[in-house]
């Protein structure tokens, strides 16, 4: 039942508002950890360890609890734990942070287990051959909703079968005849269009999330300077983020990105630290040419 509500459901109403939903963030939040935790605290433990590829460092000033990359580039997990909150990280071990993937598996043949020659699987774990759109619509979670396809000056060029089954970014099976290629700009699921246009009007040089979670502090005071990954196999570029009202914060780009989707998780780096992140609501215009004060470190 939980699975269906804070995993399933969200990933369904997420497509239905057009935006690309993250199950996995959402499902190490609320579940691996949400729920595991209380269970735990059921149990009188105070510990627990999972197998994430990320690095969780104790005994900080304020009590705080940092979260860090773990130790093999290729399979760090940290962009995935962004979210968790301190009362989660204070309980939290991971043991293979400080190992490589092919030291964890040598481990795991010394131990003789069955799962030490595993085949990785990168697809979401509950969605078939990794078709979502077939997932959705066999599940009965989103029926086909028609609309119209448009370009940038909001004339008519085909149909679409709801703006549930598309993405930023997206070029194929949009069944358009054009003398270019055309992508998936914009999903408006207010008048039910999908914008389409030019590769070139994909790259965007900011934008706003909402919901952050902020790992080394509290709160976020003032524009510091981070390293942005806008998706988990983006290798990040430099950014200023700065605070906004509420939960929000503008990340402005060193260098514009292509598809930035709203609906995706932006986890804001320095090194090999997690400052925090949130969850891209939407893009907005250039930051003011004006000069800010920028702080260089995140500090406690």
């Amino acid at each position: 039942a939980d699975f269906q509500q804070h995993v399933i459901q969200y990933f369904a109403e997420e497509y239905k508002a057009g935006r690309t939903p993250n199950p996995c963030v959402m499902c190490n939040e609320k579940l691996k950890f949400g729920t595991l935790l209380e269970r735990a605290r059921q149990l009188g433990a105070h510990w627990i360890a999972t197998g994430h590829y990320a690095r969780v460092v104790h005994g900080q000033p304020q009590d705080r609890v940092l979260l860090k990359k773990g130790l093999d580039p290729r399979k760090d997990q940290s962009y995935f734990l962004f979210s968790l909150r301190q009362e989660y990280l204070r309980h939290l071990l991971f043991p293979l942070g400080e190992l490589t993937k092919s030291d964890s598996r040598e481990v795991a043949r010394d131990c003789s287990l069955r799962t030490a020659d595993k085949e990785e699987s990168m697809e979401i774990c509950f969605v078939p051959d990794n078709d979502y759109r077939g997932f959705l619509t066999q599940s009965k979670l989103v029926g086909v909703d028609p609309g119209d396809i448009v370009d940038l000056q909001g004339k008519v060029l085909g149909r679409h079968d709801g703006v549930a089954f598309y993405t930023i970014g997206q070029r194929r099976g949009l069944g358009l005849s054009s003398p270019e290629p055309l992508y998936v700009l914009e999903l408006d699921a207010k008048l039910n269009r999908v914008v389409v246009g030019p590769v070139d009007a994909l790259d965007k040089p900011s934008f706003i999330i909402d919901r952050c979670n902020w790992i080394p502090f509290e709160h976020l005071k003032e524009p510091i300077e981070v390293t942005a990954k806008i998706r988990y196999n983006h290798p990040g570029t430099l950014a200023v983020v700065t605070p906004l009202e509420g939960q929000r914060a503008r990340v402005d780009l060193s260098v514009p990105q292509r598809a930035i989707t709203p609906g995706q998780a932006c986890v804001l780096y320095q090194d090999d630290l997690v400052v925090g992140g949130g969850w891209i609501l939407k893009t907005c215009d250039p930051a003011p040419a004006e000069p800010v004060n920028v702080a260089q470190n995140a500090s406690l």
